[in-house]
């Protein structure tokens, strides 16, 4: 399971666009909401440095956050994080709490090892191309890993590595492959250099998978840019 992390809040009654930019450009919060698990949705207010420190170890995107606030603490997973759309500093956050017996569905990192090893890399002088850098997984929190690895080590010129190559921990199953063999996506390939016959069918192949990926709805990053709240 992956570390905890811990958020400290305050509950926050006062809302809308004006109040939000106050809570920025004033006082170095900035607003967040904490919903689910069958209780009403709260607004908070979070101390932004403190957040973004946070934000700085990637297994927070993937690992149990404990929110406290007034005397409470919730069990929750960041779910979406809004973003400055020219400076990239955090400006809303989303959790979702959790209930630690019931399975949840997170977006896990992609680890890439052996990259300078890779067999097509070394022996065949290829490169390295990736179609994704986290998928969904479905799991209890307490199996919920940090990120997951994917060795390139004997990945030859022209193989593309899929989703059910990546070897999962107990208990973690990948949403995707559960819907069947036709979402068994690529994540990442070894082309030929560019400029090549080959190199051009591997990257038109590669494309076509990354672009079912995204049709059928594939795994996003767990941060993205968006407005004020």
């Amino acid at each position: 399971m992956s570390e905890a992390f811990i958020v400290v809040a305050e509950a926050r009654a006062d809302e809308g666009k004006g109040a939000s930019r106050r809570l920025r450009r004033l006082e170095g919060k900035m607003p967040a909401v904490i919903y689910g698990g069958e209780r009403p949705a709260q607004s908070l207010t979070l101390i932004r440095k403190d957040f973004e420190h946070i934000l700085e170890n990637e297994a927070c995107y993937s690992s149990i956050i404990e929110v406290h606030v007034a005397g409470e603490s919730h069990n929750a997973i960041i779910k979406d994080i809004q973003r400055h759309p020219a400076k990239g500093f955090p400006m809303h956050a989303d959790f979702l709490r959790i209930r630690m017996d019931q399975a949840i569905k997170v977006n896990v990192p992609l680890h890439f090892v052996n990259e300078e090893r890779c067999a097509g890399v070394k022996l065949g002088g290829g490169m390295i191309q990736k179609q994704a850098t986290d998928i969904e997984v479905q799991c209890l929190p307490k199996d919920l890993p940090e990120y997951l690895e994917v060795d390139m080590l004997e990945v030859e010129l022209g193989d593309i590595v899929h989703l059910s190559d990546i070897a999962l921990p107990d208990g973690v199953t990948s949403t995707a492959l559960e819907l069947g063999e036709d979402h068994d996506l690529a994540v990442a390939s070894v082309i030929a250099p560019r400029g090549t016959k080959e190199a051009d069918g591997e990257a038109a192949q590669a494309e076509g998978d990354e672009a079912g990926s995204e049709s059928e709805g594939g795994a996003g990053a767990p941060a993205t840019d968006g407005g004020e709240d």
